[in-house]
């Protein structure tokens, strides 16, 4: 009986401390207090923030768009949620804003990692916003800004789009396929004018290749390397894998897409390298980021050559300095023009070169073994980017951005 009552006067005692202590630091950090314990022990007790105030910093002097914020499992450990799914995010005016929990590792538990949400900022700006615990994140179909799917019932297409893009690549199916086989692993375009979400509805209608009033599959990818494929550069040419023969998906909106595809082994100048690639689309972006993890018993210095396919009266340009190559070009059937580009890091840049059917950036693959680009392309009739200038301004501001990401204070 006496341990009881003294265990219940300890219990007022603590809380009546951590009350104070929240009082003198706000809610925003934790308060840690001594306490015994019911049969005399001596440990900590932890009480986690109500709230945690985020400061996010854009040092470039552009108004920048559709930025995506990541936080961390370790800079959000304050809360204590239970489930990074249940952080809520809210503006310096208490609007809430959407957030999604991204598994980045593919865990047998399909655990998050990290939270990230959106914000636009103006050029210099600093923005504060607001972090708590709340009810589980669910969002609606309108919501939705990021998505894509393995399409076996299209021979193993894997294909993806956020708002303002979209793409496909091809499955190991489509190699076999006996009316149009190809074997080929290009980035495709699907040009698109509408923020909604689309390739589902193409694919059920099945006429994508005409448009109907939001867009259409106009490009023809084929064996070249498309919007932004690559390969490994050796003996003065490009050796590149076969389709992808598998496929994961991380993340599926409504902020990003995530997805890896398997490529089996393939010949790199009497090597053999195997190659997982993921690929990342963020809602409000032009560009995808692409990472290609290698692997090979012998693998020593890697060039990779990344490409645009060539096309007739095509504007090409390239800025080493930046770390991008891009160009604009008259989208087929007279749909209107298109720009493409790609950035890669200026400290991997080795040289720009060409083949029968790409121009190429070469780039130095890290000692990691894993190389890492940007690449993606606008649209005229979508109505953002609508001539030569635009797009290259765009992709050199992006290429900016690459280098100096929103600066990100959690407290």
């Amino acid at each position: 009986m006496e341990q009881l009552f003294a265990a219940i006067i300890l219990l007022a005692a603590s809380k009546a401390l951590s009350y104070s202590c929240e009082a003198m630091q706000h809610t925003k950090s934790i308060c840690r207090v001594l306490a015994f314990g019911i049969l005399g022990g001596f440990a900590p007790v932890a009480f986690a923030a109500s709230q945690l105030t985020l400061t996010a910093v854009n040092k470039l002097p552009l108004a920048r768009a559709s930025q995506t914020i990541e936080l961390s499992a370790a800079q959000l450990a304050m809360l204590d949620a239970k489930e990074l799914n249940a952080i809520h995010v809210a503006d310096s005016a208490g609007k809430k804003l959407l957030a999604q929990a991204v598994d980045t590792d593919g865990d047998a538990y399909r655990k998050a990692d990290i939270v990230i949400f959106q914000a636009d900022f103006a050029a210099n700006e600093t923005k504060t916003f607001t972090l708590t615990v709340g009810p589980k994140q669910t969002f609606h179909r309108d919501q939705f800004k990021a998505f894509g799917r393995f399409n076996r019932e299209r021979f193993d297409d894997f294909v993806w789009e956020n708002d303002r893009i979209a793409h496909r690549t091809y499955g190991k199916g489509l190699e076999a396929c006996a009316g149009e086989p190809l074997t080929s692993s290009t980035i495709d375009i699907w040009s698109k004018r509408t923020a909604r979400m689309v390739v589902n509805d193409w694919y059920l209608a099945d006429h994508y290749h005409a448009d109907t009033g939001e867009g259409a599959d106009f490009y023809s990818a084929g064996r070249s390397r498309g919007c932004g494929g690559s390969g490994l550069w050796a003996a003065d040419q490009l050796w590149t894998s076969k389709n992808f023969v598998n496929s994961r998906v991380l993340a599926n909106g409504p902020i990003r897409v995530m997805f890896e595809l398997d490529y089996e082994a393939f010949g790199v100048n009497g090597l053999r390298v195997s190659e997982v690639k993921r690929i990342t689309l963020d809602a409000g972006s032009q560009l995808d980021h692409f990472q290609s993890f290698y692997k090979s018993d012998q693998l020593g210095h890697l060039s990779a050559g990344i490409g645009l396919k060539k096309v007739v009266s095509e504007q090409i340009e390239a800025n080493p300095e930046r770390g991008w190559l891009l160009k604009w070009e008259k989208v087929e059937k007279n749909a209107g023009n298109q720009g493409l580009a790609i950035i890669i890091d200026p400290k991997t840049f080795e040289r720009q070169t060409e083949d029968k059917l790409n121009h190429l950036l070469l780039a130095k693959v890290p000692d990691n073994n894993i190389l890492s680009y940007w690449a993606g392309f606008c649209w005229d009739k979508a109505g953002q980017l609508t001539d030569a200038a635009a797009w290259k301004r765009y992709v050199d501001e992006f290429a900016q951005g690459v280098k100096s990401p929103i600066e990100v204070i959690v407290k």
